[in-house]
């Protein structure tokens, strides 16, 4: 068996009945002995901390709790100067405190390790050679040694380098339980648990703080990261409204501005406040976050003030074609005064599934309301007017009797028809988009990062981060790679003046019309999928066969030799030159002002550059849903969205009660009277 030699002092050890593990390199195993005895372990403890030099602090602190652990005592630091000394004790000393200061009103049943065990040992660093020693204060415990030491947490505490891989993984967004499978990959006998992990990632969110405040650190960071942001506060100084914009993602929202999809997301900061999430098309059909705003309520007020920062980050120029939605009419109303040339669609998915949760209750059959639906859909999907008159016509005699469904329809959702009605939708450039799936695609992806829905602005505009650089990451390397390749399809005349210049997705849309273009023609032209892709339809091919199809014809959109992505903050702040501007003229009329109108503008100037607002943390807002105290509640923690209405419509199929009443519902799916 191996021992642990301490200045040529070799320290029997206790009788153990099963292997221990310890995070250096060597295990104490069982085996048949004598108890040497107290009086033998007191000389052999004396001779090790009196006789013992160790060349640093952490050298110490290691090898102490080394000694220690093969007789079955922990040892923590009570205190220290790294410099100077540290006081070391026995993990079991001291007595619990109530740090509530209400005794007796626990709201959970715990327990405490300590015992006021009065071990201590003190050690010092030697002013003439900088060598550390140890001095005896009290060496007694008031406690049998553990024969299992695995109990202790001062011997779960993790060393140095796997604190930083802690850190690293942290940063990563890996979970902890796959950063603890990960360190025991690389250690089998590391004997740190859950808990563990969490308590250096809080000490490390701790030190990361350093002595600032947690809004105060966000703001530094928001500005040392480039990113462009906006705050409102209320009269208390607590946040009520947050915009922020990564860099990169607003070099996507610059180059892709055509069309936005925008949704609120709820369940992912610890102050329930819904998150706007602004989200992007690219020129591969892809999808990538545009901006993001907490808001302090799904009113008009609030959009507005968020779609008013978003304009600004796109510049005036780049205002979109389309901005998709759900029929949230505060929303809506925002959109139209602050981009009143944008066309504002509305999502047919959530327009189907609403005409479900509303509808489906006045017929007795699923094949009769499938029937229903069919129609309706027919009626959604009408390419012209005319036809829409006469397929709304027909749905409308055909379900005379069903005046209920048809009420519902009328009044909730065909005054909005030019939103969703092909025969005026194909009208605007959606790029094939009607319905806001990419939005929730967004939110499922963002909450993967998120994990927890109680994170503060901090903890979330991190995962953020981690979210916008890979998808940006992701349309940097996918641009780089389709600027090399040639597609095996479509390899004739009429394709060459486009390979590479125009995304692999653009040149499979081309290819299906050409191949209707070669098939024949027997459909007349609408002039819907040039107006909606900013692409050649077949009729238009038709009439450039036998020659090369010019470059120029396609839409900006889905160029790629004309896009430059690269990570660095290269953005042009077009507010920058305007203030420059007023600078110099500042200062030119500085020179003939009079005296006392320069020391007002001193003092203006000097009032301003000094201003500094103190802000805090919003307010804890009531979560969406059943009250906190129900039995029903899901876990405080999880990210998972409420469900929607039509859900439960559906799942209640073979029920005879259901009680709508008692679930909250996700607003989105809320757009009509139950």
């Amino acid at each position: 068996m191996k021992l642990p030699v301490y200045s040529d002092v070799v320290e029997p050890v206790q009788i153990l009945k099963q292997p221990v593990y310890f995070d250096f390199d060597f295990a104490i195993e069982p085996m048949n002995t004598i108890d040497p005895g107290p009086d033998s372990l007191q000389q052999s403890e004396n001779a090790y901390l009196t006789t013992s030099k160790f060349d640093s602090y952490d050298e110490l602190v290691k090898s102490v709790r080394e000694f220690y652990y093969t007789k079955g005592y922990g040892i923590s630091i009570r205190g220290s100067n790294p410099d100077k000394y540290v006081i070391l004790q026995c993990d079991r000393g001291g007595s619990y405190r109530d740090i509530r200061g209400i005794s007796g009103k626990r709201k959970k049943s715990t327990s405490t390790r300590l015992i006021n065990c009065p071990f201590q040992i003190v050690g010092k660093k030697q002013g003439h050679d900088g060598a550390w020693m140890i001095k005896i204060k009290d060496l007694s415990h008031n406690h049998e040694p553990s024969e299992d030491i695995s109990g202790h947490p001062s011997f779960r505490q993790l060393p140095s380098e796997s604190v930083k891989t802690v850190e690293e993984m942290t940063k990563a967004g890996i979970p902890p339980r796959q950063i603890l499978s990960s360190l025991r990959q690389q250690t089998p006998n590391l004997p740190a648990i859950s808990r563990t992990i969490y308590n250096v990632k809080k000490k490390i969110r701790r030190q990361s703080l350093g002595d600032r405040p947690m809004i105060q650190a966000l703001f530094d960071e928001l500005q040392e990261g480039g990113f462009t942001y906006d705050i409102l506060h209320n009269p208390e100084g607590r946040i009520s409204r947050l915009f922020i914009a990564h860099p990169l993602s607003i070099k996507l929202a610059k180059h892709f501005s055509n069309i936005f999809v925008m949704d609120c997301t709820y369940k992912t900061n610890k102050y329930n406040m819904p998150l706007l999430d602004i989200i992007g098309v690219s020129c591969f059909n892809t999808s990538f976050y545009s901006g993001f705003a907490f808001l302090e309520k799904e009113d008009e007020e609030n959009y507005a003030w968020a779609l008013r920062a978003f304009k600004k980050i796109i510049g005036d120029g780049n205002e979109p074609c389309v901005i998709m939605s759900d029929r949230e009419l505060a929303l809506m109303n925002a959109i139209n005064n602050v981009f009143p040339a944008t066309t504002n669609l509305l999502c047919v998915w959530h327009i189907e599934k609403n005409v479900l949760a509303n509808c489906k209750k006045y017929f007795g059959t699923n094949e009769a309301f499938d029937l229903f639906m069919s129609i309706w859909n027919n009626v959604i999907y009408s390419t012209t007017e005319a036809l829409f008159e006469s397929n709304w016509g027909g749905f409308e005699s055909m379900y005379e009797e069903k005046k209920d469904a048809l009420d519902y329809i009328k009044s909730i959702w065909l005054p909005w028809k030019e939103k969703f009605v092909a025969a005026w939708t194909d009208k605007y450039m959606h790029l094939g988009n009607r319905c806001s799936s990419r939005a929730e695609g967004a939110h499922a992806k963002l909450k993967q990062y998120l994990q927890v829905s109680t994170g503060d602005l901090r903890v979330v505009k991190e995962k953020i981060c981690l979210a916008v650089e890979h998808e940006f990451n992701e349309i940097k390397v996918k641009l780089s790679n389709e600027k090399l390749k040639l597609p095996h399809d479509g390899n004739v005349t009429f394709f060459r003046y486009l390979y590479c210049h125009v995304s692999q997705f653009a040149l499979k849309e081309i290819h299906k019309q050409y191949k209707v273009a070669k098939d024949g023609i027997v459909f007349p032209c609408t002039g819907h999928y040039m107006a909606t892709m900013g692409l050649p339809c077949a009729h238009q091919i038709k009439h450039w066969q036998g020659s090369t199809y010019s470059l120029d014809c396609i839409h900006p959109q889905w160029r790629i030799d004309t896009l430059l992505l690269n990570s660095t903050n290269d953005l042009h702040d077009e507010g920058t030159d305007r203030f420059d501007d007023l600078l110099n003229e500042l200062r030119l009329k500085y020179q003939m002002w009079p005296l006392n109108k320069k020391e007002d503008a001193l003092s203006l100037i000097t009032k301003l550059v000094n201003q500094y607002d103190t802000v805090f943390e919003p307010v804890i807002q009531r979560p969406k849903g059943r009250p906190p105290k129900s039995k029903k509640k899901r876990g405080v923690t999880s990210t998972t969205r409420f469900p929607s209405r039509f859900e439960l419509v559906e799942s209640s199929q073979g029920r005879t009660f259901i009680d709508l009443n008692a679930y909250p519902f996700d607003t989105c799916d809320l757009d009509g009277p139950f």
